[in-house]
């Protein structure tokens, strides 16, 4: 296809950025700055059944296919539609049975090259940024990432040599560092998982810790929208990590996925910092060593508590087990964190999907409530998580029976979403009618 811009803005040289794009207009709160339809995607094996593999429509009722029966489908059509890429996939499932388990970067990656040699020309996710250009950073992966790069190329030709032809591993050590810089998670309305996928126009967009725009999807469509007002010649900026965390944090998972320090002016003022690390009100303070020790072991057990969590998304701990660690690591750092500090509310954020796995619903309500008001004091306005925690809270309360409760906590998320998602997107319609049902 012709190579066009995105109306409103242009991509530019961007100071001590590289490239990115800027605002070629005004763009209003809630404003629609555009929207970019994936390159290539993969919908998470967890969510198989309940979504269509080629739209990602939820419903129920769904076709299976006939030959693997493991993809499902909205009708004939998204069936036809996803066969171009389904089809790498089908022959190996039926072949290797139990024993076909790529990781999602590996299915990704397969579709990625597929789609490269059946599309030449630059596609309509690649108006200001061809997927050829994604930076890989080879040079400043540590022995560990290229060791995963290594895995997922094997993983590659066992499962797919097959049926398509690989580029040299050399080239695939670069699609595969590519993907992991530039990849996108697609999430629902409550941040669940849904797929990964390559948005090559989105991922033009620099970092800050105080985004003015925000990205939702709608089916496999990425959508931009402006949460700030933005005026001409502004920088368009997004999010690439969690921003509940004090600066220290963030930089440091900026640089270890994304290989730069952040220089906005929310680390270069830190004035989130103070409240986010919020210590208790002791009669004898803590010593400074005191409270390192405990940022240090909050650190420590949030690593721990992922890896007891997940394992290829599978849940490999007791629930039980997962929730005894959180109750008990709330108990430490209780001791010094007041309960809005954010490793706190991290933790609590963990034992309350816990507690959700385990239908432990007023358990899951106690967290919440605990959560949601310094969530909306440390997040940015207009944050998703924000939005998510008040969508389960309400979902909650009105399964609990507390329907004042949970109609006004339906309404506060609808208030973030309208602007993060357009007041027509389809989660927002799903909300208005569970409000309306309570009648």
């Amino acid at each position: 296809m012709k190579t066009e811009g995105i109306e409103g803005t242009e991509r530019f040289l961007s100071p001590g950025k590289g490239r990115g794009l800027r605002a070629l207009r005004h763009f209003k709160v809630g404003e629609l700055v555009f929207t970019c339809p994936a390159y290539a995607y993969v919908l998470t094996v967890n969510e198989r059944g309940s979504h269509c593999e080629f739209c990602f429509t939820r419903k129920e009722g769904l076709s299976k296919c006939g030959k693997c029966k493991q993809a499902f489908y909205c009708n004939v059509d998204c069936q036809r539609g996803d066969w171009p890429m389904h089809k790498l996939e089908c022959s190996a499932m039926c072949a290797f049975g139990e024993d076909w388990s790529p990781s999602e970067t590996v299915r990704l990656a397969a579709r990625i090259i597929m789609k490269q040699k059946t599309q030449t020309e630059r596609t309509a996710s690649e108006r200001l940024l061809a997927l050829r250009e994604f930076e890989a950073h080879l040079d400043k992966l540590d022995n560990e990432k290229k060791e995963m790069n290594q895995t997922d190329i094997a993983a590659l030709h066992h499962f797919y040599s097959k049926h398509v032809d690989f580029p040299d591993d050399e080239a695939l050590a670069v699609l595969f560092a590519q993907v992991n810089c530039n990849g996108f998670t697609i999430e629902d309305e409550e941040l669940s998982h849904l797929g990964s996928a390559v948005f090559p126009d989105v991922a033009l967009m620099n970092h800050s810790c105080n985004p003015n725009v925000i990205v939702t999807y709608k089916g496999t469509m990425a959508e931009v929208r402006a949460v700030q007002e933005i005026k001409p010649g502004e920088e368009i900026f997004t999010s690439y990590i969690d921003l509940l965390y004090p600066t220290e944090d963030r930089n440091e998972r900026l640089k270890d996925s994304y290989f730069f320090t952040c220089e906005c002016q929310e680390c270069i003022t830190k004035s989130k910092d103070k409240a986010k690390m919020e210590i208790r009100k002791l009669s004898t303070p803590p010593m400074p060593e005191e409270i390192r020790d405990m940022v240090r072991y909050a650190r420590n057990i949030i690593e721990e508590f992922r890896r007891a969590k997940h394992y290829k998304n599978i849940l490999v701990s007791p629930p039980s087990e997962l929730l005894e660690i959180c109750e008990l690591s709330l108990e430490k750092m209780g001791t010094i964190f007041d309960v809005t500090n954010v490793y706190m509310l991290h933790m609590m954020y963990q034992a309350m999907g816990v507690c959700l796995y385990m239908q432990d619903w007023e358990g899951a309500m106690n967290y919440g409530e605990k959560i949601i008001k310094p969530y909306s004091m440390h997040y940015p306005a207009c944050s998703l998580n924000v939005a998510s925690m008040y969508l389960k809270l309400g979902r909650l309360y009105l399964g609990l029976e507390k329907t004042a409760v949970g109609v006004k906590a339906l309404k506060q998320a609808l208030a973030i979403m309208e602007v993060a998602h357009g007041k027509d997107h389809h989660y927002l319609a799903e909300i208005r009618k569970e409000i309306e049902e309570q009648k």
